[in-house]
């Protein structure tokens, strides 16, 4: 299919030799005042428009980033290279369990965030170069608008793909004006020469695949943002270039862009409601680690009602519920986490200690007997047997599963410590003596040193009774 020689058009097939469109023979007869109606004016390339005024909003968002990057630094962030994860988010970055959890307005502010200076470097490039072109064939307001909704498309991406992954960056935006330069020079009535077009379109192509080509193959590369950027400008370029090409059309434009706005609200919605319990089960679990249980129970119990299938919330739940010593609420999630999710070591786990907790011992011996068929290897099972043997007061069946446990995991929890007890109520106290020195190197405290010191005593080792003394009493001193 031929092209016009004067504007770049595609002309109609069977021309026969036509060279001209029918919007340039019409503007020629204008300007000869052959022709009254008004007719379609050619385009005027953007690079013979005025740069300065074209890149205006290039600039604030160019300035924004830059000036948010030298705050970051000015405040203590080490930006010459990978700056902390929590520097990050505290500057804006997209984090699914914050982000999903009520801080939406992350999905913009990590669009100003950047990981480095590397990583600013090459994206303000990016910026400055295609930022102007697409702003003088757009226009300001269309070309900021778009710049916005794919950044928070890419944003929407970036957490349902990588949903525990921190994502800062303006490349997700610079991909979507990216595709939206793409559909529009194949699709759009932007009136270049056509070797122009060829050149710009190949390389900002060549841009597009080498980017997502190496994303693919890094690991600190957030290709799910480039994707749905890339996207999200692809569909906005399109509809523009279809539906409202030319700029004395604002409210056909303000259509397209409302489009867009929507799409972006009802991707937030879905994420919302697709992923706000799974978000709120970590926030919770965070919130245990950080003593806070009576944060933690009410949002638990909001998702398990929520999506009582979802094991995990289960699972958090009932750990929620042991801490506060409610065991009887504990055991029944507990046991709920377990019909969930059979092969859930932890549940199991969990489940033996509150049935001893509630004074059951046989059925906690059941319940770790479980968790060793399921995994002959486990540390945990053998420790919790031991527990259930050292409540019924058999200390020799006790020393034994501890035993087990020292040997397929050395560095369990206190597993000396207890071995050393069981020993020293056998009175094996030699024994007791190197279990207790053993626990020393692998975690001391004030407990073992009680210990050790009295397994010394009834040896009648005063003087390194007396040192374990010595040393209790510092660790006592520390709390």
């Amino acid at each position: 299919m031929a092209n016009c020689i004067q504007c770049g058009r595609k002309l109609p097939a069977l021309t026969f030799g036509r060279k001209l469109c029918q919007w340039c023979v019409q503007h020629e007869a204008a300007q000869r005042g052959e022709e009254d109606n008004a007719v379609q004016r050619v385009e005027v390339a953007p690079w013979l428009r005025s740069q300065s005024a074209s890149m205006a909003v290039t600039q604030v968002f160019f300035g924004i980033n830059v000036a948010v990057f030298l705050g970051m630094a000015l405040a203590g962030v080490s930006m010459l290279d990978n700056p902390a994860g929590w520097d990050l988010v505290h500057w804006g970055a997209n984090f699914g369990p914050f982000t999903v959890s009520g801080q939406w307005w992350r999905l913009l502010t990590c669009v100003f965030v950047h990981g480095g200076l590397l990583h600013i470097a090459v994206n303000m490039y990016w910026l400055w170069n295609l930022g102007a072109l697409a702003e003088s064939l757009y226009g300001h307001w269309t070309f900021g608008a778009l710049y916005v909704i794919a950044g928070v498309t890419s944003s929407v991406a970036s957490v349902v793909w990588n949903p525990n992954v921190l994502s800062v960056g303006a490349s997700g935006a610079i991909f979507g004006i990216a595709g939206a330069l793409i559909a529009s020079f194949y699709l759009g009535e932007f009136s270049l020469p056509r070797a122009a077009i060829a050149g710009t379109l190949r390389n900002i192509v060549v841009f597009a695949v080498i980017s997502l080509v190496f994303g693919a193959v890094s690991q600190h590369t957030d290709n799910a943002a480039h994707v749905g950027g890339l996207v999200s400008g692809l569909i906005m370029g399109a509809l523009i270039a279809r539906v409202a090409p030319n700029h004395d059309e604002p409210l056909r434009r303000a259509g397209v862009l409302l489009v867009g706005v929507l799409l972006v609200a009802g991707g937030i919605t879905w994420l919302q409601r697709s992923h706000s319990y799974f978000f709120s089960t970590q926030q919770a679990h965070q919130s245990l680690s950080e003593g806070r249980t009576d944060a933690a129970i009410p949002r638990l119990e909001a998702v398990v009602r929520q999506h009582p299938e979802f094991a995990p919330a289960h699972l958090e739940l009932a750990r929620a519920y042991a801490i506060k010593h409610d065991f009887a609420k504990a055991e029944i999630e507990f046991k709920r986490s377990i019909e969930l999710n059979p092969r859930d070591e932890d549940a199991f786990y969990f489940l033996g200690y509150t049935e001893l907790e509630l004074k059951r011992p046989q059925q906690a011996r059941e319940v770790f007997t479980q968790l060793l068929k399921l995994n002959p290897n486990s540390a945990d099972a053998h420790f919790g047997l031991a527990a259930v043997f050292y409540f019924e007061n058999k200390y020799s069946d006790a020393l034994g599963e501890y035993q087990r446990a020292a040997q397929l995991d050395p560095g369990y929890q206190n597993v000396f410590y207890d071995m050393g007890l069981m020993q020293s109520n056998l009175k094996m106290y030699d024994d007791a003596i190197a279990s207790f020195l053993k626990q020393r190197e692998n975690g001391d405290d004030a407990d073992n040193e009680d210990a050790l010191a009295r397994a010394y005593e009834a040896k009648g080792m005063q003087r390194e009774a007396a040192d374990a003394k010595q040393r209790a009493a510092q660790y006592q001193g520390q709390h």
